[in-house]
């Protein structure tokens, strides 16, 4: 059974030098499809250019917290253009970021987000959610959206915010932070995620897995994630490897 990479940035400039050679060679190292979100107006036009050219890949496209600053209208339409790209099938990467002292006014993040939700719904988009450092305003701005639907990618918050937003039907993506020694809240979240709720990432070239750790990611590190999730579920690798395939598909509607 391939692995459904759900969240890789293969258009990042750290894959300048060999993203042609990097992206051909995924489907024999058992990757058998991926989704590359954008960060700009720029990263989703060119992510979704990586979609047509690559049969096993798709692309997502969005505005990140980290880089609305300056954001326009002519971004927002330019992103709600992409968005009718056949190969597009979400609106991400998007959120709230409080991590970096320099990011954009918490304000108007949360005005970039809102907006970007807005045209998530209207165009029945899932969404790919970016939280850091921000778990009490994320949830609380994805809870004024009952009809929201998508993935916390990377989730970091408690297993209280995992439980409201399970109860509510949102997907949970795992990365290679949860091999990291001092990956504390990670078991406990994944402990009371239902099996239908897991997608696994990349979030390549960042966070790659132990033994990995510090190098450039990418997706054919993925079964580091796979195991260490099967261990703490009781599943075998390939079952894990299975289940969120399946998951990933239903997730952005590639059934």
């Amino acid at each position: 059974m391939p692995i459904f990479d759900t969240h890789a940035h293969y258009d990042a400039e750290q894959f300048a030098s060999d993203r042609e050679a990097v992206l051909t060679a995924l489907p024999a190292a058992g990757v058998g499809l991926v989704v590359d979100p954008g960060c700009d107006v720029a990263s989703s036009r060119e992510a979704a250019a990586l979609a047509e050219r690559f049969d096993h890949v798709y692309a997502a496209v969005g505005i990140h917290p980290e880089d609305c600053a300056g954001c326009t209208d002519a971004d927002f339409d330019a992103i709600r253009e992409l968005c009718r790209r056949e190969k597009v099938v979400a609106v991400g990467e998007i959120g709230l970021d409080y991590y970096w002292k320099e990011n954009p006014p918490r304000d108007f993040q949360e005005q970039v987000f809102r907006r970007q939700i807005e045209l998530a719904l209207e165009l029945d988009l899932p969404v790919i959610i970016h939280d850091r450092e921000a778990h009490g305003d994320s949830l609380r701005i994805v809870l004024d959206y009952p009809g929201l639907r998508g993935v916390f990618h990377c989730f970091s918050g408690s297993p209280e915010m995992a439980q409201e937003l399970l109860k509510r039907g949102w997907y949970l993506g795992f990365d290679g932070p949860i091999t990291y020694k001092n990956a504390k809240r990670a078991p406990e979240v994944a402990a009371i995620t239902p099996m239908d709720r897991i997608v696994i990432e990349t979030d390549a070239p960042y966070m790659a897995p132990v033994p990995f750790r510090g190098k450039r990611n990418d997706s054919r590190l993925l079964p580091y994630v796979v195991e260490k999730l099967a261990e703490w579920k009781g599943v075998t690798p390939e079952e894990m490897t299975d289940i969120t395939w399946q998951n990933g598909k239903r997730l952005f509607g590639l059934e």
